[in-house]
């Protein structure tokens, strides 16, 4: 019994210039693992980045972010790791909170007489809706190690119940 595949969805975009027809072994290997990435970029599953259109190379980083409801409040985390308290902003709403800021990071290493510096700049930017019944102007926010905390207090959301369905 063969196996067969199921086909993943991937927007094709036309090039300008067609490849040359004389490649070699490595920029093959190259170009198949430049279309996996972007395929794994395009269903969200990347390493971490995202692609900006109009830029081709050029990556946006958004931080994680965790909701969950415990003992009463409605908890709220980011992990913002490398960024400073002072680079981060949040803005709350009734039935929004929105994470924005810029990321400064720099790895500089010397080994065997060569300086080698990658820096990483950028803005970054998440809204997370809120459910009804959390009290936004109770708010609170703190900051530790990387990761951002948001607490309020939250009522439990409605019971649902089970609907048959007739015919």
């Amino acid at each position: 019994m063969a196996a067969t595949a199921t086909p993943i969805p991937t927007q094709v975009t036309a090039t300008p210039h067609p490849q040359p027809a004389t490649t070699g072994p490595y920029q093959t290997l190259e170009r198949f693992a430049d279309g996996v990435n972007r395929i794994f970029d395009e269903l969200g599953l990347g390493r971490g980045g995202a692609r900006v259109a109009g830029y081709e190379g050029a990556m946006t980083w958004a931080p994680r972010v965790d909701v969950s409801q415990h003992k009463g409040d409605l908890i709220i985390r980011a992990d913002i790791p490398g960024v400073d308290k002072d680079d981060v902003k949040i803005n709350i709403t009734e039935d929004t909170v929105t994470i924005h800021g810029e990321r400064h990071r720099a790895q500089e290493e010397e080994r065997d007489g060569v300086y080698r510096c990658e820096r990483s700049y950028g803005a970054f930017y998440r809204s997370i809706a809120l459910p009804p019944g959390t009290a936004s102007d109770q708010a609170k926010a703190s900051f530790k190690d990387g990761v951002l905390e948001i607490r309020m207090p939250a009522t439990p959301g409605a019971k649902g119940r089970p609907l048959a369905i007739s015919e």
